[in-house]
């Protein structure tokens, strides 16, 4: 009979693991969307709008961790860039709504207004699970803009 060393059997477990986790799962933390933002907000200042925009679109490596991914918004809530459908690009949403019918978007733009800086939660579809989780986002304003990372609770 063979034998495995309980840290073999472990790495065979968390091997096959979905790759879809919640914060609390190991997936991305508060920590890590505040850093993404972070990362996004000063790409963008020195990159330039366009180039930016392009690159979180596109899904470049530097701004995707496992679920989460930035989001810009203008002010009337015309998405302009979106790391996780690139669809949504150029679509206004100022009046989507979640699941519990919450206008997420415009209370994100009316929040990057009146604070900045904030944490924002809603419901929305994991694009890796394809299930409607909760959802807390971090957002900070930045011109006339709002860039945003969330993580799936």
């Amino acid at each position: 009979m063979l034998k495995f060393a309980p840290a073999i059997c472990l790495s065979l477990i968390v091997a096959s693991l979905p790759l879809a986790a919640s914060a609390a799962e190991g997936g991305a933390t508060r920590a890590d969307a505040e850093a993404m933002v972070k990362k996004g907000v000063s790409y963008i200042k020195s990159a330039g709008d366009a180039k930016a925009y392009g690159e979180i679109t596109a899904k470049s490596p530097q701004f995707i961790l496992h679920d989460l991914y930035l989001v810009v918004y203008k002010l009337d809530g015309t998405v302009v860039a979106h790391g996780a459908n690139p669809k949504m690009v150029g679509k206004n949403l100022i009046e989507l709504k979640d699941i519990d019918g919450k206008a997420f978007v415009k209370e994100r733009v009316d929040l990057a207004k009146s604070k900045g800086t904030f944490w924002q939660e809603y419901k929305f579809t994991n694009p890796e699970t394809k299930k409607i989780e909760p959802k807390v986002m971090y957002c900070e304003k930045l011109a006339e803009t709002v860039v945003c990372g969330g993580i799936y609770l």
